[in-house]
């Protein structure tokens, strides 16, 4: 198990939910995930931070597994309507925010990392895929589902919460690390 100092008081100064640190050798990835992702995605083959920009699956899942370890978390947000769902995706960008935050902490503790969260990338008004290179691929956050994780998976073997219910929303981000 990698040990983080001061991980544990570093997170409690955010509304994060629950964490675990989980190895990548029992990632799960399922190419349904790839799927739906094409099927009902508007984001689908636009952006550097969706398939088909991130890679093949397979070479998604290898990557992943060049970091032994991952910080798997959850952000809670309260929303006034669950069903709105501009008012829900609203919420992310805060725990965007939170995982960059966690990010640069991880990276100031001398570790390695890759972020996976819930973007589709938001940084430039119009992304330079497919004709240019990520103008910013420090900053990119692939989503998890891009590289055909299932976050439900993780939730259930880690026993985690994954719904709230109520007017709660989670958000889950995991961040790769090596050392």
């Amino acid at each position: 198990m990698i040990d983080v100092p001061g991980l544990d008081e570093h997170i409690a100064q955010f509304p994060v939910y629950e964490y675990r640190i989980i190895s990548t050798d029992a990632l799960p990835v399922d190419a349904k995930v790839r799927m739906v992702c094409q099927q009902e995605c508007e984001r689908y083959g636009t952006t550097w931070a969706c398939p088909p920009g991130v890679g093949e699956l397979d070479e998604c899942e290898r990557f992943c597994h060049t970091y032994p370890w991952g910080l798997f978390f959850s952000t809670v947000a309260e929303v006034r309507d669950v069903m709105d769902m501009d008012e829900m995706l609203a919420t992310r960008f805060s725990h965007e925010e939170i995982t960059s935050q966690i990010d640069a902490y991880l990276t100031q503790q001398g570790l390695d990392t890759f972020v996976l969260s819930t973007e589709s990338c938001d940084i430039c008004e119009e992304c330079a895929y497919p004709d240019e290179p990520c103008r910013f691929p420090e900053k990119m956050h692939p989503c998890l589902e891009s590289y055909g994780i299932v976050a439900p998976t993780i939730v259930e073997r880690e026993e985690m919460e994954y719904m709230l219910g109520g007017n709660a929303v989670l958000w889950f981000s995991l961040i790769l690390l090596r050392k």
